[in-house]
Protein backbone atom coordinates (compact mmCIF):
# COMPACT_ATOMS: atom_id res chain seq x y z
CA UNK A 1 0.00 0.00 0.00
CA UNK A 2 1.45 3.58 -0.79
CA UNK A 3 2.08 5.86 1.70
CA UNK A 4 0.82 9.29 1.74
CA UNK A 5 2.87 12.34 1.38
CA UNK A 6 2.88 14.93 4.79
CA UNK A 7 1.67 17.39 1.92
CA UNK A 8 -0.83 15.45 1.03
CA UNK A 9 -2.27 14.34 4.16
CA UNK A 10 -2.47 18.47 5.41
CA UNK A 11 -4.56 19.16 2.39
CA UNK A 12 -6.82 16.52 3.34
CA UNK A 13 -7.18 17.93 6.90
CA UNK A 14 -8.37 21.24 6.11
CA UNK A 15 -10.42 19.80 3.54
CA UNK A 16 -12.46 17.89 6.32
CA UNK A 17 -12.87 20.92 8.46
CA UNK A 18 -15.59 22.86 8.80
CA UNK A 19 -15.73 26.57 8.18
CA UNK A 20 -14.47 28.58 10.86
CA UNK A 21 -16.62 30.17 13.50
CA UNK A 22 -19.34 33.42 13.68
CA UNK A 23 -17.15 36.43 12.97
CA UNK A 24 -16.96 38.96 16.05
CA UNK A 25 -18.57 41.35 13.87
CA UNK A 26 -21.52 39.52 12.94
CA UNK A 27 -22.20 39.41 16.84
CA UNK A 28 -22.24 42.61 17.06
CA UNK A 29 -24.44 43.38 14.78
CA UNK A 30 -26.77 40.68 16.03
CA UNK A 31 -26.64 42.31 19.43
CA UNK A 32 -27.77 45.16 18.35
CA UNK A 33 -30.25 44.33 16.39
CA UNK A 34 -31.49 42.44 19.26
CA UNK A 35 -31.01 45.61 21.09
CA UNK A 36 -32.82 48.11 18.91
CA UNK A 37 -35.86 45.84 18.81
CA UNK A 38 -35.97 45.76 22.74
CA UNK A 39 -36.11 49.35 22.69
CA UNK A 40 -38.67 49.66 20.23
CA UNK A 41 -40.82 47.43 22.19
CA UNK A 42 -40.24 48.89 25.67
CA UNK A 43 -40.68 52.34 23.60
CA UNK A 44 -43.86 51.07 22.24
CA UNK A 45 -45.34 49.88 25.47
CA UNK A 46 -43.89 53.00 27.58
CA UNK A 47 -46.28 55.32 25.36
CA UNK A 48 -49.61 53.17 25.03
CA UNK A 49 -48.96 52.93 29.01
CA UNK A 50 -49.09 56.38 29.85
CA UNK A 51 -51.57 56.97 26.59
CA UNK A 52 -53.96 54.73 28.92
CA UNK A 53 -53.28 56.40 32.13
CA UNK A 54 -53.82 59.96 31.01
CA UNK A 55 -57.12 58.56 29.10
CA UNK A 56 -58.65 57.17 32.06
CA UNK A 57 -57.62 60.70 34.17
CA UNK A 58 -59.40 61.91 31.41
CA UNK A 59 -62.00 59.72 31.54
CA UNK A 60 -62.67 60.25 35.37
CA UNK A 61 -62.42 64.24 35.36
CA UNK A 62 -65.19 64.16 32.69
CA UNK A 63 -67.37 61.71 34.82
CA UNK A 64 -66.59 64.10 37.99
CA UNK A 65 -67.84 67.14 35.54
CA UNK A 66 -70.86 65.38 34.42
CA UNK A 67 -71.60 64.35 37.92
CA UNK A 68 -71.24 68.01 39.26
CA UNK A 69 -73.27 69.12 36.62
CA UNK A 70 -75.71 66.82 37.47
CA UNK A 71 -75.78 67.84 41.44
CA UNK A 72 -76.16 71.63 40.17
CA UNK A 73 -79.33 70.80 38.76
CA UNK A 74 -81.93 71.85 41.05
CA UNK A 75 -84.41 69.62 41.82
CA UNK A 76 -87.31 71.44 43.49
CA UNK A 77 -89.44 74.33 43.17
CA UNK A 78 -90.61 76.17 46.44
CA UNK A 79 -93.32 78.60 45.06
CA UNK A 80 -94.29 80.97 47.56
CA UNK A 81 -97.84 82.53 46.81
CA UNK A 82 -100.19 85.18 48.73
CA UNK A 83 -101.85 81.79 50.00
CA UNK A 84 -98.57 79.78 51.07
CA UNK A 85 -95.66 77.49 50.01
CA UNK A 86 -96.20 75.19 47.57
CA UNK A 87 -93.48 72.47 46.88
CA UNK A 88 -92.42 70.84 43.63
CA UNK A 89 -90.31 68.51 42.50
CA UNK A 90 -89.07 68.84 38.97
CA UNK A 91 -89.25 66.03 36.29
CA UNK A 92 -85.62 66.82 35.12
CA UNK A 93 -85.37 63.34 33.41
CA UNK A 94 -88.99 63.31 32.14
CA UNK A 95 -88.86 66.88 30.32
CA UNK A 96 -85.55 67.93 30.57
CA UNK A 97 -85.96 70.93 28.09
CA UNK A 98 -89.00 72.39 30.07
CA UNK A 99 -87.51 72.21 33.07
CA UNK A 100 -84.58 74.08 32.11
CA UNK A 101 -86.63 76.31 30.56
CA UNK A 102 -88.78 76.96 33.91
CA UNK A 103 -84.88 77.34 35.78
CA UNK A 104 -84.26 80.03 32.93
CA UNK A 105 -87.39 82.06 33.78
CA UNK A 106 -87.27 81.25 37.76
CA UNK A 107 -83.65 82.63 37.73
CA UNK A 108 -84.72 85.91 35.63
CA UNK A 109 -87.56 86.27 38.15
CA UNK A 110 -90.11 85.77 35.88
CA UNK A 111 -92.52 84.43 38.26
CA UNK A 112 -92.61 87.47 40.91
CA UNK A 113 -95.99 89.53 40.78
CA UNK A 114 -97.74 86.36 38.14
CA UNK A 115 -101.02 86.56 38.87
CA UNK A 116 -103.47 83.00 39.19
CA UNK A 117 -105.86 84.27 36.44
CA UNK A 118 -107.96 81.55 36.27
CA UNK A 119 -109.19 79.35 38.91
CA UNK A 120 -111.40 76.16 38.03
CA UNK A 121 -112.67 74.34 41.13
CA UNK A 122 -112.02 70.22 39.93
CA UNK A 123 -109.64 71.58 36.88
CA UNK A 124 -106.56 73.69 37.41
CA UNK A 125 -105.59 76.65 39.04
CA UNK A 126 -103.69 78.71 36.17
CA UNK A 127 -100.59 81.53 36.34
CA UNK A 128 -100.13 84.20 33.68
CA UNK A 129 -98.56 87.27 33.28
CA UNK A 130 -100.91 87.64 30.07
CA UNK A 131 -104.82 87.77 30.57
CA UNK A 132 -106.45 86.79 27.12
CA UNK A 133 -109.87 88.40 26.54
CA UNK A 134 -109.79 85.66 23.67
CA UNK A 135 -110.20 82.93 25.88
CA UNK A 136 -112.96 84.04 27.97
CA UNK A 137 -114.85 81.33 26.23
CA UNK A 138 -112.09 78.57 26.09
CA UNK A 139 -111.96 78.37 29.82
CA UNK A 140 -116.03 78.66 30.59
CA UNK A 141 -116.52 75.70 28.62
CA UNK A 142 -113.79 73.77 29.83
CA UNK A 143 -115.03 74.09 33.32
CA UNK A 144 -118.48 73.15 32.00
CA UNK A 145 -116.61 69.90 30.46
CA UNK A 146 -114.63 69.25 34.00
CA UNK A 147 -117.55 69.71 36.54
CA UNK A 148 -118.95 66.57 35.18
CA UNK A 149 -115.82 64.31 34.71
CA UNK A 150 -115.97 60.77 36.56
CA UNK A 151 -113.34 61.81 39.65
CA UNK A 152 -112.68 58.17 38.85
CA UNK A 153 -110.63 58.43 36.40
CA UNK A 154 -107.36 57.48 36.72
CA UNK A 155 -105.35 60.50 36.38
CA UNK A 156 -103.09 62.10 39.11
CA UNK A 157 -103.80 65.79 40.35
CA UNK A 158 -101.75 68.06 41.71
CA UNK A 159 -99.34 67.91 38.44
CA UNK A 160 -97.49 71.05 37.64
CA UNK A 161 -96.81 71.74 33.75
CA UNK A 162 -96.98 74.34 31.30
CA UNK A 163 -99.14 75.60 28.28
CA UNK A 164 -98.12 73.43 24.97
CA UNK A 165 -98.99 76.63 22.70
CA UNK A 166 -96.73 79.67 23.67
CA UNK A 167 -98.47 82.32 23.05
CA UNK A 168 -96.57 85.91 22.19
CA UNK A 169 -95.31 88.06 25.58
CA UNK A 170 -96.82 85.23 27.76
CA UNK A 171 -93.51 84.06 28.73
CA UNK A 172 -93.83 80.74 31.03
CA UNK A 173 -97.19 80.26 32.41
CA UNK A 174 -98.34 77.54 35.11
CA UNK A 175 -100.74 74.98 35.79
CA UNK A 176 -101.34 73.41 39.14
CA UNK A 177 -104.24 70.30 38.78
CA UNK A 178 -106.56 70.25 41.07
CA UNK A 179 -108.30 66.95 40.30
CA UNK A 180 -107.78 63.70 37.65
CA UNK A 181 -107.11 65.34 34.18
CA UNK A 182 -107.93 62.72 31.16
CA UNK A 183 -106.67 63.98 28.43
CA UNK A 184 -103.90 66.39 30.67
CA UNK A 185 -101.18 65.78 28.04
CA UNK A 186 -103.46 66.77 25.35
CA UNK A 187 -103.02 70.32 26.41
CA UNK A 188 -100.19 70.75 29.33
CA UNK A 189 -96.19 69.91 28.71
CA UNK A 190 -96.43 68.17 32.64
CA UNK A 191 -92.93 68.83 33.93
CA UNK A 192 -93.23 68.19 38.33
CA UNK A 193 -95.42 67.51 40.75
CA UNK A 194 -96.13 69.03 44.25
CA UNK A 195 -95.27 67.01 47.33
CA UNK A 196 -96.04 69.66 49.82
CA UNK A 197 -98.88 72.35 49.87
CA UNK A 198 -101.22 70.49 48.31
CA UNK A 199 -103.48 72.36 50.80
CA UNK A 200 -102.18 75.87 49.81
CA UNK A 201 -103.30 74.58 45.77
CA UNK A 202 -106.73 73.73 47.13
CA UNK A 203 -106.90 77.12 49.27
CA UNK A 204 -106.48 79.18 45.50
CA UNK A 205 -108.63 76.82 44.05
CA UNK A 206 -111.30 77.43 46.34
CA UNK A 207 -110.97 81.51 46.17
CA UNK A 208 -114.10 83.54 44.63
CA UNK A 209 -114.53 83.88 40.99
CA UNK A 210 -116.35 85.18 38.77
CA UNK A 211 -118.27 83.61 35.51
CA UNK A 212 -114.95 83.29 33.29
CA UNK A 213 -113.26 81.66 36.75
CA UNK A 214 -111.35 84.72 37.02
CA UNK A 215 -110.59 85.32 40.83
CA UNK A 216 -112.17 88.55 42.57
CA UNK A 217 -109.12 88.83 44.91
CA UNK A 218 -105.82 88.93 43.40
CA UNK A 219 -103.83 85.61 44.63
CA UNK A 220 -100.43 86.14 43.35
CA UNK A 221 -96.70 84.00 43.35
CA UNK A 222 -94.30 86.04 45.19
CA UNK A 223 -91.51 84.33 44.32
CA UNK A 224 -90.00 80.94 43.12
CA UNK A 225 -86.83 79.33 44.68
CA UNK A 226 -84.65 76.60 43.32
CA UNK A 227 -83.53 74.20 45.94
CA UNK A 228 -81.33 70.74 45.44
CA UNK A 229 -83.27 69.13 48.50
CA UNK A 230 -85.82 70.15 50.23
Amino acid sequence: MARIKPQALLLQSKKKKGPSGVSVTTIIVYILIVAVMVFSLYSTYRYWFRRSIVQTQDDLSTSKAIERNKSDIPKYALISTSKGLITVELYKDGSPDIVDEFIDFSRKGHFKGVQFTRVIKNFVIHGSKVERPEATEEWTSRGKHYSQLDKSLNHEAFMLGTSKVKHEGGGFDLFITTAPIPDLNDKINVFGRVIKGEDVVQEIEEVDADDHYRPKTRVQINEVTLKQRT
